[in-house]
């Protein structure tokens, strides 16, 4: 039988209050932590002797991405023709002190049909204070927050609108091979734009990532992501995990083990385990690789669930497994996967596969959920960076067949 008594409840938010209480800490001694010794020194930058200066010998960027989207689920077509327009300006540093500050729009060109995952709107995408001294940046504001490979906190960058996040950062790099992350969201600004009520969760979130790289064999990361989400409340985990990813003579390795529970107003009560284990091989210029990847599940009680994930990036292309938002479907996934990459004359070429399974088929009902098939070409001609990607999604017992395609150019000025 599972406890509800306060003295649990009060552990529960026992780490969440450490983690405050750490974020605080770490930024104030990072302060005085010595820079690790480099090895070569970089030429100065040209002198900035006020705020004037420091915004004047700011950098502007213009990008533009142009893309049709095409979805065929089971026989019902339709299409979206996008582009995005993105302005970004960052400002030169002045004792320490820089900004950065930068507008998407994105612009509908044929009518658009809905099935497709990018809405129409202006907005600002980051906007945020930073403040770098002996080798910790901090930063407040709206940012963009990508750690590890994505798979628990990302930016979703492949769609039209970024997921970025709004709160309080610290990066510190001043021991050797070493990155400490600290954050604590109070927004996030989903894919879905400030016009749906979709668009923005309001969060009480701690992030804590520590990365060393001073191994031999690979990097090794340790994570706590203390997700307390103030709209949603079946998003509200506590995370933590350890992830070691690295590559030795033509093989790429990397291993991950994570353990999920149910916190702050989730009304569920579920813990749960994510397990990874991939490698890849390069012969030459083909790159053979495979993987094995479970969110799992706790019964009927809950599931292992990536709110803040790039979820794009796994279980396929094709994005059936969205679970509304939380990367899972009830009774977890199971993920086989296969993929072939090379390039020749500069451009790209990708196979996948992936085969998914139910973790646990007496709750979910199912056993072969589906299996997905995709190739992506890209390359750059005349500075566009050019890309064509398709999905083609077989249903067994989950969902039904669905194709996609997308046709993508990029280019920044």
């Amino acid at each position: 039988m599972k406890s509800a008594t306060s003295a649990l409840q009060t552990s529960q938010r026992l780490p969440r209050q450490l983690l405050a209480a750490a974020i605080g800490a770490v930024s104030l001694a990072a302060i005085n932590l010595p820079v690790a010794a480099q090895e070569s020194v970089e030429p100065e930058a040209p002198a900035v002797t006020s705020l004037g200066d420091a915004l004047a010998q700011g950098d502007v960027t213009l990008s533009f991405r142009a893309r049709t989207e095409l979805v065929d689920t089971d026989g019902s077509d339709v299409d979206l023709t996008s582009l995005k327009t993105r302005l970004t300006y960052s400002s030169a540093a002045y004792q320490g002190f820089s900004t950065l500050i930068e507008m998407d729009d994105v612009t509908h060109i044929t009518d658009f049909e809905g099935g497709v995952g990018d809405p129409e709107g202006t907005e600002v995408n980051q906007a945020y204070l930073a403040y770098t001294t002996s080798g910790t940046t901090f930063k407040y504001g709206r940012q963009r927050i990508l750690l590890d490979n994505q798979r628990f906190v990302g930016g979703v960058g492949f769609r039209q609108n970024e997921q970025t996040y709004d709160g309080f950062s610290a990066s510190n790099t001043s021991l050797a091979d070493t990155t400490l992350f600290l954050a604590h969201i109070h927004n996030v600004n989903r894919i879905f734009g400030e016009d749906s009520p979709a668009g923005d969760h309001a969060n009480d979130t701690y992030l804590l990532n520590a990365k060393y790289a001073g191994l031999s064999a690979g990097a090794l990361s340790g994570y706590a992501y203390l997700i307390d989400n103030e709209d949603a409340a079946a998003f509200s985990t506590d995370t933590y995990g350890l992830r070691f990813a690295g590559s030795q003579a033509g093989f790429a390795y990397a291993l991950e083990y994570a353990m999920q529970s149910s916190a702050a107003n989730n009304p569920a009560d579920y813990d749960a385990d994510y397990l990874l284990a991939e490698g890849s091989y390069k012969m030459g210029p083909v790159t053979l690789a495979g993987g094995y990847e479970l969110l799992g599940a706790d019964g009927a009680d809950g599931q292992f669930i990536t709110p803040l994930a790039t979820l794009h990036k796994f279980q396929g292309w094709n994005d059936k497994f969205l679970g509304g938002g939380t990367g899972n479907i009830l009774g977890g996934i199971e993920d086989v996967y296969l993929s072939l990459g090379t390039s020749l004359g500069g451009v790209k070429f990708a196979l996948n596969y992936h085969q998914l399974s139910s973790d646990d088929s007496g709750v979910s009902g199912m056993d072969k959920l589906g299996s997905e098939a995709g190739f992506l070409v890209a390359g750059k001609l005349a500075g566009v960076n050019l890309s064509m990607k398709y999905s083609a999604y077989s249903a067994d017992d989950f969902s039904v067949d669905t194709d996609k395609l997308w046709l993508t150019a990029e280019a920044s000025f």
